[in-house]
């Protein structure tokens, strides 16, 4: 507790000096912008050929792109808890989505949120939507509390099929035909839209999440019929003969989800693929009355904008649905900082969502939380290009790790089993180079990638 308590003093200590040598400037407001489960199924990251999604691409083209940016947990709970305290989940603990950060007051009190951060600094803090994954007291982190998706879902929504016995309550799809209005998402838009217009006595963080395209893949009807016909993503039916029964155990072990070849043999696939990329479109329609109020509003010039996916999907490939791997299609994620007056681009470098806490930090002219472990990515804001000498790396569970560059994605599984693949020839992963004897060109390949792996593993909290 001693050093729970010296911690947040020297963050205060930190804050009450930056308050005294800044006070004459002003600050940048943040619009902080999270959506639930989306994949690089987006137009400006090329990761489906009929995805339709103008407003992300958008505030892509007014900001930096970061076209290889991952997680640090693959799955709700664990992603945003690292992202909003700004440490890996190999260090809290924190890898599941059944145990919420509220059941240990120990960590809440001996390390600052963002969004405390952001209030202890002076500013006005507000939130709506899904920004946590639950168990928090959005009270006790911001200001004013708008929306949550939990007061809309499964109201209105009609269920669509019959599920086997055991799957996950929530795991649904199809089109919707009620009010377009009381969707939740469109809820959470209008309320953000309402704040952006309106003039704020401080400088204003606003943190709020898009729930969809999060199971279940309910879009509204007048959406879904704009997509006639889908395209399915490219499956190899040999692509698990070279993992090891680590990455089965750990990718195949949630019995709520459905399997692909249930999805197959039922006739479900693409129809859910369909339900997806109208989710996806869905989403960027009340992306853009949020861009467009800010756009309009009196905060146009000085609000720096960031959105990120808290984690991506499989919707087929590697043959399975959902999270909850360590394979591309989990890990990577859309992530765009728009800076007012910033420099506009692409970055294909290695980032994490961790970096966007100590980000902020830089280019709001915070004081800087010791705690954090994720590095600021302003130098690529800066230069898309620069010199980047980190790697992200994503995790799922106690000692499984994924390590991933611009070229090369290296998996290591708590049995110590590997596996290796080259995003230059294979972005599919469905070769692992890894599997027997590594060549010596890869083997010095793995050598380099296994120093990034973390040297903490802490047990998981709740068991």
């Amino acid at each position: 507790m001693i050093e729970a308590i010296r911690a947040i003093a020297v963050v205060l200590l930190a804050i009450f000096l930056t308050k005294e040598t800044r006070a004459e400037e002003p600050r940048s407001n943040v619009l902080l912008i999270a959506v639930d489960d989306l994949n690089d199924w987006v137009g400006c990251l090329g990761g489906h050929p009929q995805t339709n999604t103008p407003n992300i691409d958008r505030l892509a083209a007014r900001g930096m792109l970061f076209t290889n940016a991952h997680c640090q947990g693959t799955m709700c709970n664990p992603s945003r808890i690292s992202l909003l305290w700004g440490r890996r989940p190999s260090s809290t603990g924190f890898y599941s989505n059944r145990y919420p950060v509220s059941k240990e007051p120990e960590f809440l009190s001996s390390h600052v949120g963002l969004p405390a951060h952001f209030a202890a600094s002076g500013y006005k803090t507000l939130t709506a939507g899904k920004v946590f994954h639950g168990g928090v007291s959005l009270k006790k982190q911001f200001h004013v509390v708008g929306p949550r998706p939990g007061q809309w879902l499964r109201g209105a929504d009609k269920k669509v099929h019959d599920k086997p016995a055991g799957w996950h309550g929530i795991w649904d799809f199809g089109p919707q035909d009620y009010d377009e209005s009381k969707f939740t998402d469109h809820v959470v838009a209008t309320w953000v839209t309402e704040q952006l217009g309106n003039k704020h006595d401080k400088p204003f963080f606003l943190a709020f999440g898009f729930y969809r395209p999060h199971v279940p893949f309910f879009p509204p009807r007048r959406v879904y019929d704009r997509f006639k016909s889908v395209q399915l993503p490219r499956i190899d039916d040999n692509d698990w003969n070279d993992i090891p029964d680590a990455a089965r155990k750990v990718s195949m072990s949630n019995p709520k989800i459905p399997t692909h070849d249930w999805m197959r043999q039922e006739g479900r696939w693409n129809e859910a693929v369909h339900c997806y990329l109208a989710s996806v479109r869905w989403t960027d329609e009340q992306l853009g009355r949020v861009l467009d109020a800010l756009e309009k509003g009196p905060h146009a010039k000085d609000t720096i904008v960031v959105l990120f996916s808290d984690h991506g999907y499989h919707l087929g490939e590697k043959q399975r649905w959902s999270k909850f791997s360590l394979w591309e299609r989990t890990t990577r994620v859309p992530l765009i900082i728009s800076v007012p007056n910033g420099v506009k681009g692409k970055s294909d470098r290695p980032v994490e969502l961790l970096s966007i806490y100590p980000t902020l930090i830089d280019l709001c002219g915070l004081p800087a939380n010791p705690k954090l472990e994720g590095v600021s990515i302003q130098p690529l804001l800066e230069n898309p290009n620069a010199d980047w000498k980190h790697v992200a790396i994503s995790t799922l569970g106690q000692s499984n790790h994924a390590v991933r560059d611009e070229r090369w994605r290296y998996i290591q599984y708590a049995d110590g089993s590997e596996e290796l693949y080259d995003h230059y020839t294979d972005p599919h992963e469905w070769t692992n180079l890894a599997a027997g004897k590594p060549t010596p060109a890869h083997a010095v390949v793995i050598a380099r990638l296994k120093k990034h792996l973390p040297k903490t593993n802490t047990p998981q909290r709740g068991k």
